[in-house]
């Protein structure tokens, strides 16, 4: 199996943080919006696809802020994940003006049962994946750490 590459939305509004619902047999969980990139779509078009697939949502595409690479067999869903490796870059968008229903969208990420804003002030408390990047997040806006790009290695 090869490396995939992802591309995620950090989608910020009003002190939150846009976010997929799951849940598991540990309760609700919470990730990005986005997805794998499909052969000949820019990171970009991927984006762009994937807000509209799960979030119901048209998206301005800004900076890249953060990739993360995920290597399965290293985490603790090694048993499901031990052939994943993939690379996710991170950009920071806006929701354009005439998107007001932000919602489950047209095809849902596998799981999803809903699209949730969750205050940045308390990221920490949510099982939000990775969780290494809450603070990341959090640092972001607060504005301790305003670096346009960070590779934070394989992390979850």
């Amino acid at each position: 199996m090869g490396i995939r590459n992802s591309a995620k939305a950090l989608i910020f509004q009003d002190g939150n943080l846009l976010a997929i619902k799951k849940q598991d047999k540990d309760g609700f969980y919470y990730i990005l919006p986005g997805g794998g990139q499909e052969h000949g779509e820019t990171l970009h078009e991927t984006l762009r696809r994937e807000c509209i697939e799960e979030i119901n949502a048209l998206v301005d595409i800004g900076d890249l802020l953060f990739i993360r690479e995920y290597i399965g067999r290293n985490h603790e869903r090694a048993e499901f994940d031990s052939g994943v490796h993939q690379i996710e870059y991170m950009f920071l968008c806006n929701i354009k003006k005439d998107n007001k229903d932000i919602r489950n969208g047209i095809v849902p990420d596998d799981g999803q049962i809903g699209v949730e804003w969750l205050p940045i002030p308390d990221l920490i408390s949510y099982r939000l994946y990775p969780q290494e990047l809450r603070k990341y997040i959090m640092d972001y806006k607060t504005g301790i750490s305003k670096n346009t790009t960070v590779y934070l290695g394989d992390i979850n």
